[in-house]
């Protein structure tokens, strides 16, 4: 299937030039995404609702707390983008369940082997290619686990020449980074224009696309939302692209479609884009730091107490969602709420 991919890649470039960064991502992570289940330790990777229950229990109590400081709405929708296997919205609607809080359920998925996994665990469950069908009869409560990271990138390149667009090309049969031809001064900020040569932008347009999306139905039927993902808070410069196959590393451009290409989420830019849109931007804090403020240490020890056979897996888990050098700190939570909702858990 990768050879395929490769094959592809080469003769579009053989006969129009080198394609940008984010067309190759886009396209290797569409075939990467349809044809498999790449979650758990058989996968490539495993994130963070596939390490404990813990996770996707605090992110039901967090839905759970602000819906009921919001007056208990009806209708309510529980919407989450890219939902994996489906663990996460299992374990966090049984949170909410406890609490009165039972929504219809609504999958933005394109992956036909994972909405057969979602399936299992959601038979009610509603699925959509995209945002633009959602339901519009009242509020949403969104949801977005490690969704962003695998949205296309954008990356320029500071040359002798000015900026470029930095873009995949092919030598010797392998496909490489080049600079592309065209001018991109006009899309650099004006404080980047005269940045050392070598220099990496990089923007996920995607990304922004979502978020403004999200910020604009909440804006107009209230609800509120969570992206969580890996990136950073502040503006950074360098290429963030990275691949990942059966838990390892790997070059990003040696096997197209058969390795999960991901890259850092600038928070930085997407809370003012939400902004725009009327929304509150709750704020954007550190993964580690926002599940101690729900109370993930006394959940973990709770949980240990119950199954003392499993106490030691439970604190690691706890450990590998908080720490400092696990997820900690490089993973952040950015949230969004309604222009009339109530602040959300764990920003203060």
């Amino acid at each position: 299937m990768s050879a395929s991919l490769l094959e592809t890649f080469a003769r579009l470039i053989a006969n129009t030039g080198p394609i940008s960064v984010a067309h190759y991502m886009a396209e290797s992570n569409a075939r990467y995404y349809s044809s498999r289940d790449p979650f758990g330790t058989a996968g490539d990777f495993i994130t963070a609702p596939e390490i404990s229950q813990m996770f996707g229990e605090l992110i039901g109590l967090w839905m759970a707390d602000i819906w009921i400081r919001a007056g208990r709405p009806e209708p309510i929708h529980y919407v989450e983008l890219g939902p994996g296997r489906g663990t996460l919205a299992r374990d966090a609607l049984g949170a909410a369940r406890r609490y009165g809080l039972t929504p219809r359920v609504h999958f933005v998925e394109t992956s036909t082997a994972l909405k057969a996994l979602q399936l299992e665990l959601h038979p009610a469950a509603f699925w959509h290619a995209d945002l633009s069908t959602l339901p519009t009869d009242g509020p949403l409560l969104i949801i977005a686990n490690e969704f962003l990271d695998a949205l296309p990138v954008r990356q320029l390149v500071r040359t002798p020449a000015g900026w470029r667009e930095r873009m995949v090309g092919i030598a010797d049969g392998r496909l490489i980074p080049v600079a592309g031809t065209a001018p991109m001064d006009a899309a650099v900020p004006q404080g980047r224009h005269e940045a050392p040569e070598g220099t990496i932008l990089e923007t996920s347009p995607a990304s922004a696309a979502v978020v403004y999306e999200v910020a604009g139905r909440l804006a107009g039927q209230g609800g509120a939302a969570l992206f969580i993902d890996y990136g950073h808070a502040e503006p950074r410069t360098g290429s963030s692209l990275q691949a990942v196959r059966a838990h390892r590393k790997v070059d990003v451009f040696s096997n197209p479609g058969d390795a999960d290409l991901t890259a850092h989420v600038d928070f930085s830019a997407l809370a003012p884009i939400a902004l725009s849109r009327g929304v509150q931007w709750l704020g954007t804090v550190e993964q580690g730091r926002w599940l101690r403020a729900l109370g993930i240490d006394a959940r973990a020890d709770a949980l240990a107490a119950y199954a003392p056979p499993h106490a030691e897996a439970i604190q690691a888990a706890r450990e590998r969602l908080t720490g400092e050098g696990q997820m900690g700190v490089l993973f952040k939570v950015m949230g969004l709420a309604g222009p009339h909702w109530p602040q959300g858990a764990g920003f203060a």
